[in-house]
């Protein structure tokens, strides 16, 4: 086989930096303060999730208008009935593993869950906290799976490390909210949840395993 031309060579090289300006977008700046940026601009409630979905909607942005690909592209793809069940075991597992760990693990380490952060947000009205839980789904589940495992796949060829490299990134992102002990909870869950997406690839399993896990703690905690 003959060496690649100029012209393939420089359109894997755009690809490249392409996907890496994706990739700063999905997996770097969650890991920023974006949250509370958008309350120092919008104020306590709506500040943060405006940020996130305004993050979120940058991302697909993306995804239509510079890669210039369908959004079947990072896993958005038809809903199935049969897959309902999928979610909801998942669902169920990964509340019974947060559950173990806030029982048994946390205070085994001696470490305390951030409970003034989760306070706050049980004293907030219902619909808000609705919509906390949706965006969660929604958005995190778009950057940190579909996004970030897809591309970092294509990009390596390693299914397996795209899955490590986004798990750790969803991990860590919620330490500054949250405290380390939460990232016991968030690494459990999210660890399943890039497991749920790398077998059945479909963001709309994973986003009512999310929502489900989120909204037994968020809507029935109060």
């Amino acid at each position: 086989m003959g060496a690649a031309s100029p012209a393939t060579r420089s359109g894997r090289k755009s690809a490249g930096l392409t996907t890496s300006i994706g990739l700063l977008l999905a997996l770097g700046v969650p890991l920023l303060p974006i949250g509370s940026w958008g309350q120092q601009l919008l104020g306590p409630l709506a500040g943060e999730e405006c940020a996130w979905w305004l993050l979120g909607a940058a991302c697909l942005a993306y995804v239509l208008g510079v890669e210039r690909r369908r959004l079947r592209s990072i896993g958005f793809r038809a809903p199935r009935l049969r897959e309902i069940p999928i979610a909801l075991a998942a669902a169920v597992v990964m509340i019974a593993g947060i559950t173990a760990i806030t029982v048994v693990v946390v205070p085994a380490l001696h470490l305390s869950f951030n409970s003034a952060a989760m306070g706050r947000i049980l004293a907030t009205p219902l619909l808000y906290r609705v919509l906390l839980v949706t965006r969660a789904a929604v958005v995190e589940e778009t950057l940190f799976r579909g996004y970030a495992i897809e591309r970092l796949e294509e990009w390596s060829g390693r299914r397996w490390l795209a899955g490590g490299v986004s798990w750790a990134a969803f991990t860590l992102a919620h330490a500054p909210s949250w405290g380390w002990a939460q990232l016991l909870a968030a690494g459990s869950a999210g660890l399943l949840l890039t497991l749920l997406y790398l077998w059945r690839r479909n963001l709309w399993v994973n986003m009512l395993a999310h929502w489900l896990t989120d909204a037994a703690g968020f809507l029935l905690g109060h």
